[in-house]
């Protein structure tokens, strides 16, 4: 800052320009310039005082401008007329100049003019924390060396940070999920000795291995380096940071032991250091941390027992799953009087727990499941009436429910499957409140559902399979409305199905198989529009087929088979897409329907001796009157019934003129809207001619899709898309779920648009353009001359794909879900993954297609959740039927079954797979020996290729793990896929974060553990 030029004259130059007047008293000149010197000292310091309140003042100005399009009204008090020492966020020292900038969460946006700032000569905080700031710093801060305090965290800042080591006085820094990537400058850290807080982790920093720097900064007592890129193990210099509270390494690279070092952190009150590759056992003497309140090493592979942790009466949250502990939990933990979090799963603990555990406090949470513990459940972790989830499935548990949990209103999740566990069930679980799902599956409960099941209203998942329970289901269960997912399959159920079961809209998977029920399937089911798997078999029930399940516009698997089912089979169902249909051995008659007399069908109609077909050559031949029944009061109902079809036809004459309109030509007489996505090569009415019947290629589950042939000799694929708001449609079979017109186009209409107009990929289905009316839309894209993968693999014998085309297949797919998941602005969730949904161009080149169930997501980072299962069975990842996430693993989940389907050739669901079992159930069961390994493949893959299928396969194992944490990225997917060249025995393992581990082992090891 330059001083004002008047500080610049020199005394001597007021004696060389006296003033011209007289002069009352007689002095030398320069006494009388000696006199002036004070007060001309005293106005060159206002004048420099003024100049720098002036810069500082302009300087947040210039800060308000850079910022104050945000949504915020942090700046209302900034005006330039009012002191900047009243600015909302400033804070000023005694001489009146910015000492502190705090403007955190205040929805900031735009770039921060550091510089700028920088030349605030007082400042010595500086915090924008938790906002919307973006841009890259280069060397900004260099001049503010005076700081103390400076925090960038929680922002979308792009670049690498820069170095810092002239902030030698910092103490505290939070740069914690600001965005920034590259590689972290540690060294910078190495003069800053007085540093109390160092939290940048959650940014993708290159890979670099434990900074030296910072085991040196002795005054720490805060350290932040999760998810920051960390590898190699932890120094047992760790030791020496003794002033820690806080020491988060969570979510890295880092391998070895914890260090035996980090006993000396006797001020430890947090310890987080989950999903790294840490082994061996607790350190001796980690009894020494008796600070510690939360204490997360979970996802890792850590061994031993847990008996170093019996001393830690302190303990609040515990958080060991996934690793490979042993021994039995200390008893120790049932006197903890603060422990409300207990997470031990998957580990292989033995023994019982402890009687006493959670009852002292505001017990949160257990999760024991997937261990081998014995013994009863604790009665007293709901004591003090706070528990939210008891989840101990798969253990070796005995004894029943205690009572007690029947009053736990507090419950959200209730999971105790394949234990042992027996007894009646307490009425009160049935009616928990605000529980979103009970789970007591593979056990041997006894005992009715009691009518309780009515005030369960938020319960999603019901899961009784495979017990004992029997009575009659109560007419309350139709009450539960929020339930998706029933289970009772393998009960001794009896009695009726509740006639209003149809009023559970939400209802996704209805599973009554394995029961002793009676009476009629309900016609009210065909009300429930969510509905896409439907298994009533082994029961005894009768009646017809409801002709209203072919109004199920999601319905994708059905079976009624081993029944007493009588009469036709209704056309309705011929609208379905079931990838799944089983009416065998009931007492069905008349014709079988022709859309169904199709070879994915074979078996789906057998030991009904009353049915025929003229196709299907093991059943008697149709004959002219089969199917009309001799009985006159059946031909008078049948009368009756066409007369009321025939009224109600009537009733919508001039409606279904309306749409008549819409085909062949008479499109052109609406008012369309053409936005085209590429260069276009054909007008609007090219297309519109087009959209005729005898153009018409396929029913799809979001439209009917037709091709266009262009006089230039192309070809496209047109879908077109109703989206009339009729309420009389909403129960027949539409291409689409019908909307209101306040609703405007189609739901799967905007998906596929968003999702595929911005989407450049050679691995991506492309959409040309889109045409829009009022009344329906037409999405263009390019045709597909080989169909889908879904018809080359399972019902076209046209082409046989040989093993070198299935492999490029899966590269080419899995590089479009790449591209979905890691390329885009937004990662793109497709969410129905599968066979159907892989089209393949005249090369038999892949293409991503269907995007109607579609998911971006959110800027925020938050993941879809909906109520509905989204997807097709066979393909749904397991996570959908407990928590309803979307997230990418789930469709890395359905892409792995995809490959199983390359591999083996075998469709999703099979019948040789089993009652209840897919795919992946059957491959899972044959993961023992080489011989069953290679049984899988193909029988079409010739012996020379085997093994290099059987490197595939592994691939696909490992995408279809049951926890989702387990499977691959799809950006990992690519990489395996492309190492699993011919005539390489190497075995392929994912860690953490997807990255590739190469391990000498041949196929022949003895167990192929898929969860590894």
């Amino acid at each position: 800052m330059a001083p004002s030029p008047l500080c610049y004259f020199h005394p001597s130059s007021l004696i060389q320009r006296p003033k011209k007047r007289k002069e009352h008293h007689l002095s030398s000149p320069a006494s009388s310039s000696m006199q002036f010197l004070p007060s001309l000292f005293l106005l060159c310091f206002l004048l420099l005082f003024f100049r720098a309140k002036s810069d500082e003042l302009q300087i947040l100005l210039n800060l308000k401008t850079s910022l104050q399009k945000s949504n915020s009204n942090v700046f209302d008090s900034w005006d330039s007329n009012k002191p900047f020492c009243e600015f909302l966020g400033i804070t000023c020292n005694s001489d009146k100049s910015v000492k502190e900038i705090e403007l955190s969460k205040q929805n900031l946006a735009g770039v921060l003019p550091l510089e700028s700032i920088c030349q605030l000569q007082s400042l010595d905080k500086l915090s924008f924390g938790y906002n919307f700031l973006h841009g890259t710093i280069t060397n900004d801060l260099n001049n503010c060396s005076k700081l103390l305090y400076l925090d960038l965290g929680n922002n979308f800042f792009t670049g690498p940070f820069p170095d810092i080591s002239s902030l030698s006085q910092l103490q505290h820094l939070y740069l914690n999920q600001s965005g920034f990537r590259g590689g972290f400058p540690w060294k910078s850290l190495q003069n800053m000795t007085g540093l109390v807080t160092l939290s940048v982790g959650d940014n993708p920093f290159d890979r670099a291995t434990f900074p030296n720097e910072v085991v040196k900064l002795s005054k720490l007592n805060w350290l932040y380096l999760t998810s920051c890129s960390i590898e190699g193990t932890i120094p047992e210099e760790i030791g020496n940071l003794t002033e820690l509270i806080n020491l988060e390494l969570s979510n890295n690279y880092l391998s070895g032991e914890i260090p035996s070092q980090i006993v000396k952190l006797r001020n430890l009150w947090q310890l987080e250091i989950f999903n790294n590759s840490l082994t061996g056992k607790l350190p001796v003497w980690f009894r020494n941390l008796t600070k510690l309140e939360n204490f997360d090493a979970s996802a890792n592979h850590l061994e031993g027992d847990l008996s170093e942790l019996r001393f830690l009466t302190n303990l609040v949250s515990l958080q060991l799953f996934e690793n490979e502990l042993s021994g039995e939990i200390p008893a120790e933990f049932g006197e903890f009087k603060k422990l409300v979090n207990v997470s031990l799963y998957q580990n292989q603990l033995t023994g019982s727990l402890p009687p006493k555990i959670g009852s002292w406090t505001n017990f949160g949470f257990i999760d024991v499941s997937e261990n081998h513990l014995t013994g009863p459940i604790p009665p007293d972790m709901c004591k003090k009436g706070t528990m939210t989830r008891l989840l101990m499935l798969q253990n070796n548990l005995t004894g029943e429910i205690p009572s007690s949990y029947a009053n736990c209103t507090t419950l959200v999740r209730f999971r105790v499957n394949k234990n042992q566990l027996s007894g009646k069930v307490p009425a009160g679980i049935w009616g928990l409140p605000i529980a979103n799902i009970i789970d007591i599956e593979m056990n041997q409960f006894e005992g009715p559902v009691t009518s309780d099941i009515g005030n369960a209203k938020a319960l999603s998942q019901l899961l009784l399979g495979n017990n004992r329970l029997s009575g009659e289901l109560p007419e309350e269960i139709s009450k539960a409305t929020s339930l998706v997912t029933i289970k009772l399959n393998d009960n001794l159920f009896s009695g009726k199905i509740p006639e209003k079961i149809g009023e559970l809209k939400h209802l996704g998977s209805l599973h009554l198989e394995n029961n002793m029920l009676s009476g009629t399937i309900p016609d009210s089911l065909g009300s429930c529009y969510s509905l896409t798997d439907m298994n009533m078999a082994h029961n005894s029930l009768s009646g017809g087929v409801p002709s209203t399940l072919g109004h199920l516009p999601t319905l994708n698997s059905l079976n009624l088979s081993q029944n007493e089912i009588s009469g036709h089979i209704p056309g309705s169902l011929s609208s379905l897409r079931l990838s799944l249909l089983d009416l065998s051995h009931n007492r069905l008659s008349g014709p079988i329907p022709q859309s169904l007399s199709i070879e994915a069908y074979n078996g789906s109609f057998t030991g009904n001796t009353g049915l025929c077909s003229q196709t299907i050559s093991y059943f008697q031949r149709c004959s002219p009157k089969s199917g009309v029944s001799k009985d006159v009061r059946t031909l008078i109902l049948c009368f009756a019934v066409g007369s009321m079809i025939l009224l109600a036809s009537l009733a919508w004459f001039f409606h279904l003129k309306r749409r008549e309109k819409y085909h062949g030509r008479s499109l052109r007489e609406e008012s369309w809207d053409l936005k085209s996505f590429h260069v276009l090569t054909f007008t609007e009415d090219e297309i519109l001619d087009s959209i005729k019947q005898e153009n018409l290629i396929g029913k799809g589950g979001s439209g009917h899709v037709y091709k266009v042939a262009l006089a230039n000799g192309k070809e496209l694929a047109v879908k077109h898309i109703w989206t009339t708001n009729s309420t009389s449609l909403k129960k027949s079979r539409s291409t689409t779920p019908i909307l209101g017109k306040d609703t405007g186009k189609s739901k799967e209409f905007d998906a596929e648009v968003e999702t595929l107009s911005s989407i450049r990929h050679v691995n991506v289905v492309k959409l040309y353009c889109s045409i829009t009316s009022e009344d329906s839309s037409l999405l263009v894209y390019e045709y597909m001359p080989n169909g889908s993968l879904w018809d080359r693999l399972h019902t076209s014998g046209k082409m046989e794909l040989d093993w070198q085309i299935r492999y490029e297949i899966a590269v080419g797919a899995a590089k479009g879900l790449e591209y979905l998941h890691h390329g885009c602005d937004r990662p793109v969730i497709h969410r129905d993954v599968k066979s159907s949904n892989i089209l393949l161009d005249e090369f038999c080149k892949p293409r991503i297609a269907d995007f109607g169930l579609a998911k971006m997501v959110q800027a925020n980072g938050g993941k879809d959740s909906t109520q509905v299962i989204a997807g097709t069975h066979g393909y749904i990842a397991p996570e959908y039927g407990y928590t309803h996430k979307v997230n990418e693993k789930s469709d890395v989940y359905s892409y792995g079954v995809v490959l199983l389907e390359l591999v083996s050739g075998k469709r999703p669901i099979e019948p040789e797979f089993g009652d209840n079992k897919d795919i992946v159930d059957w491959v899972s069961s044959k993961l023992k020996t080489k011989e069953s390994v290679l049984s899988i493949v193909d029988s079409r893959v010739p012996e020379a290729l085997k093994e290099d299928a059987v490197k595939v396969l592994r691939i696909a194992v490992l995408c279809t793990a049951r926890l989702p944490t387990k499977r691959p990225t799809m950006r990992s997917v690519v990489q395996m896929l492309e190492e699993a060249e011919p005539c390489k025995l190497v075995s392929l393992v994912v860690s953490k974060d997807g990255a590739i581990n190469k391990r000498k082992e041949v196929i022949e090891t003895e167990k192929f553990n898929p969860d590894q």
